[in-house]
């Protein structure tokens, strides 16, 4: 029988204890020690999880801990310099999104993973949700038909990050899910943003993404709203779905409505749509907490030696479009050509 994987985490704060608790239940895990600068996170920890140790440094709890892989759960800027301490200490890393601050840190964690056969992986949460995994089935049924195209919102009232604008925050999230529908990177980015709040940060982003097959994604997000949205609209060229997050039951709603091209007509007035009026379905989903089921994969993917769903190199590719939507802003929302399209592998061999 093998023993539990010894898991390490690396920040307490807003979304470590949720990994916490998540990781802790897995039977084939255990949550072996906590890593917190403040000492108040670390003593609440520890009424939580008594049989866990608490450290204030990193390099103390990979030396005196013998731990199989690190979750990075600290704010983005700490991301790259804390998953190469684990990394080159031969530790399985899984970091939140976005991955880093730049493809280039991106690149550098990927290549000594590989060099290593360690296991990186990226905290796309959103993708580990059963209602996720929904819209791709229908998707992939055909139902939808072609997609044309795409718009996410992700509007709330905060929470302000104090070193990165609103789209590496929110969008991150709506990248990652546009990404895998579409199958591919973009090949334009524009965005425009306005700073309200912070002068120098970007509270309110506006990203369009050009696709082969003339597709198109839009992803609006923002933390100056006053209601708090988490949506999806899916357009295809024979139904349409709408992906609400926020709705406990009904996230998902299929809609029997398209407009048909007529064919060419020798004048106006014969010229006439084709308006298609039919039911709206909402499909049945078993729910479960989508961190669950990221926390369960990390664990099934270090045992089986199998590539992560959500790999470095897919957590590279979101962070290229926030690159570019960083310089789409600068020059006042021209476009910006991504040039390099990445290679994602498709099992561990090819990423090693």
């Amino acid at each position: 029988m093998r023993m539990p994987l010894a898991i390490g985490i690396v920040g307490y704060g807003y979304w470590g204890p949720n990994l916490a608790r998540n990781f802790s239940t897995i039977t084939d895990a255990r949550l072996s020690a906590v890593c917190d600068r403040s000492p108040q996170r670390l003593e609440h920890m520890r009424k939580l999880h008594p049989s866990t140790r608490p450290y204030a440094d990193l390099g103390e709890m990979l030396n005196e801990v013998k731990l199989d892989a690190v979750v990075i759960a600290t704010p983005l800027k700490s991301h790259h310099a804390l998953a190469m301490a684990c990394l080159l200490a031969g530790k399985h890393v899984l970091i939140e999104k976005p991955m880093a601050s730049s493809s280039r840190e991106c690149e550098e964690l990927i290549a000594i993973a590989r060099h290593r056969s360690l296991i990186l992986m990226v905290g796309h949460t959103h993708l580990y949700s059963t209602a996720f995994a929904k819209v791709q089935e229908i998707i992939k049924s055909g139902e939808v038909g072609e997609i044309r195209y795409l718009n996410c919102q992700r509007l709330n009232l905060g929470l302000f990050q104090p070193a990165s604008n609103v789209a590496w925050d929110l969008a991150a999230h709506d990248l990652s899910m546009i990404l895998h529908i579409m199958g591919e990177s973009p090949l334009v980015v524009n965005c425009q943003g306005n700073a309200h709040v912070n002068p120098d940060i970007e509270d309110v982003t506006n990203i369009s993404m050009s696709f082969t097959r003339n597709r198109f994604a839009t992803v609006q997000s923002s933390w100056i709203e006053p209601k708090k949205v988490r949506q999806m609209t899916l357009i295809g060229n024979r139904k349409m779905i709408i992906y609400d997050d926020l709705e406990p039951h009904e996230k998902i709603r299929i809609y029997d409505v398209r407009v048909d091209f007529p064919p060419h007509d020798d004048s106006f007035e014969e010229f006439q749509y084709a308006y298609h009026y039919g039911d709206c379905h909402i499909p049945h989903i078993e729910h479960y907490e989508p961190i669950a089921n990221m926390c369960r994969h990390f664990i099934t993917c270090i045992k089986n030696r199998s590539l992560p769903f959500t790999c470095g190199t897919r957590g590279l590719e979101v962070v290229k479009i926030l690159e570019a939507c960083n310089d789409s802003i600068r020059q006042q929302g021209a476009p910006v050509y991504l040039k390099d399209q990445c290679f994602v592998p498709t099992s561990l061999a090819e990423a090693g």
